[in-house]
């Protein structure tokens, strides 16, 4: 179910392929995110004066804010290469010493989801991140002894949405760190008309506009949105993207003017309907919708927090007033 939300950050093999030529290159040319951008103009400039490499990146948030368009934009800044990988992927220590040691000097190495490393990879990162060096054990039982490989110099960027589950000497490791906020309807809505630039598409300013009020204040949902506007303009329209054509392709994608789709209102309306507003637990809710608890929990519940839809308290989930009010129903009496 949640693979394919439309209003869902996550993304999947095909979407990371046309994003490829979306992505921004430059800090210039990156929408959004102000405070991040100058600080790492800032940082990257001093780096390169002093001819050293960049300090290790930490860059966290929720998915589908630019974590991995940032890590390319730090490469290219720096004029080096971008070696790329996940947590997941690195399941032995042998696996990450065999990416370390194919790094040239100042290269960038970008782990995604560095949360989901196996303990025994992190514990070998760190002589990497902090001395350039790696220690290998050679040989079994008492003939085992330990080598030391030097490193060439390198730059870590670490990408998780979820900063809390790092252990502290990892995050400890890392001499930047910056947390991505969700865009606003301004942000978004430029970079709706720059996407639509580059994939020589006309859009009406009011359309993009449309398309970034319901994105969810992620430029992951609004390239996606706009992908699927697109088709239904180029089918019903006559190729413009125009604010009616964009108004009656997400009234039929069912993403509302906030940006719901059509599993938020199943969530909101079973705690309305089944408990009265609530507090209701999240293993209740989530055994009546059909749903993980931990997905409700990381990949329902934060939007709907952020916009004031819902409160987590210690009794359970209640919905406010608001609720009631998006959903055309009368507000019960307290």
């Amino acid at each position: 179910m949640m693979d394919d939300r439309l209003v869902s950050g996550e993304s999947n093999q095909q979407e990371d392929w046309e994003e490829h030529s979306l992505r921004p290159q430059t800090l210039t040319q990156y929408i959004g995110q102000e405070n991040v951008k100058n600080n790492l103009n800032v940082f990257i400039e001093a780096a390169k004066m002093r001819e050293e490499t960049l300090d290790h990146v930490l860059l966290y948030g929720p998915p589908g804010l630019g974590k991995t368009t940032l890590s390319m934009i730090i490469a290219n800044e720096m004029n080096v290469q971008l070696r790329t990988t996940s947590g997941p992927a690195i399941e032995r220590p042998g696996d990450l010493a065999a990416i370390l040691t194919a790094l040239e000097p100042g290269d960038v190495l970008f782990i995604d989801e560095i949360h989901r490393l196996n303990r025994s990879v992190e514990e070998v990162l760190y002589p990497a991140m902090e001395d350039f060096c790696l220690d290998i054990v050679i040989g079994k039982g008492p003939s085992a002894r330990s080598v030391r490989l030097d490193l060439p110099p390198f730059t870590l960027v670490g990408a998780t949405t979820r900063a809390g589950m790092l252990s502290a000497p990892l995050r400890d490791r890392f001499g930047v760190v910056s947390r991505l906020q969700y865009y606003t309807h301004e942000e978004l809505t430029e970079i709706v008309e720059r996407t639509a630039l580059v994939m020589n598409v006309e859009i009406d300013h009011e359309a993009a506009i449309e398309i970034a009020r319901r994105s969810r204040g992620t430029p992951r949902i609004a390239n996606r949105l706009l992908r699927r506007v697109r088709d239904f303009a180029q089918v019903k329209g006559d190729n413009t993207i125009k604010l009616d054509v964009t108004q009656h392709a997400l009234q039929l994608l069912q993403v509302d003017k906030l940006g719901l789709d059509e599993i938020d209102h199943k969530l909101l309306r079973n705690i309305v309907e089944k408990f009265r507003g609530g507090p209701v637990g999240l293993d209740t809710i989530a055994a009546t919708i059909g749903e993980e608890s931990h997905t409700i929990e990381d990949v329902y519940e934060p939007y709907l927090l952020q916009i004031g839809f819902l409160q987590r308290t210690p009794r359970g989930r209640m919905v406010t007033d608001d609720v009631y009010k998006h959903l055309q129903m009368e507000v019960p009496r307290k």
